[in-house]
C-alpha cells in the first residue's frame, strides 16, 4: 500500500504546484505567495511520495504532519476567501482554488490513514 501512497503523493505534489501556478497566473501582482507556497509544498509532497516509494517509513509520518498543516491553512484561507466573496470582493477564483486544494489535502490524509501497514 506504500506504493499507492507514494504515487498518490507524487501526484498530489504536482497538483499543488499546478494550483500555485494557476493562483499566480490569475493575479500575478497580488498572488506571488500562491506560487511560492504551491511550489514549496508541492515539492515537499512530491518528495514524501518519492521517499515512500523507496520504502522510508518516516516519509509517511512527515506527509501526515505536512498535509495536516496544509489542510488547516487551506480551511482557514478558504473560509476567509468565501467570506470576502460574500461581501462583494472578487475572490471567487481564489476561494474556489483554495477549496479545491483543501479537498485534495483531506483526500490525501485519507489515503495516508487508509494505507497503514
Amino acid at each position: 500500500m506504500m506504493i499507492f501512497s507514494g504515487r498518490w503523493f507524487v501526484g498530489f505534489g504536482v497538483f499543488l504546484i499546478l494550483c500555485g501556478l494557476a493562483g499566480f497566473l490569475s493575479n500575478p501582482s497580488g498572488a506571488k505567495t500562491a506560487l511560492v507556497s504551491g511550489g514549496l509544498f508541492g515539492f515537499l509532497s512530491g518528495l514524501w511520495g518519492v521517499l515512500m516509494l523507496r520504502g522510508y517509513r518516516g516519509a509517511r509520518v512527515a506527509a501526515i504532519f505536512c498535509t495536516g498543516f496544509l489542510a488547516i491553512v487551506f480551511a482557514w484561507r478558504a473560509t476567509a476567501g468565501w467570506m470576502a466573496y460574500a461581501e462583494g470582493a472578487p475572490k471567487l477564483f481564489a476561494a474556489s482554488l483554495i477549496t479545491l486544494m483543501l479537498a485534495g489535502s483531506l483526500v490525501s490524509l485519507g489515503v495516508l490513514f487508509l494505507s497503514r501497514r
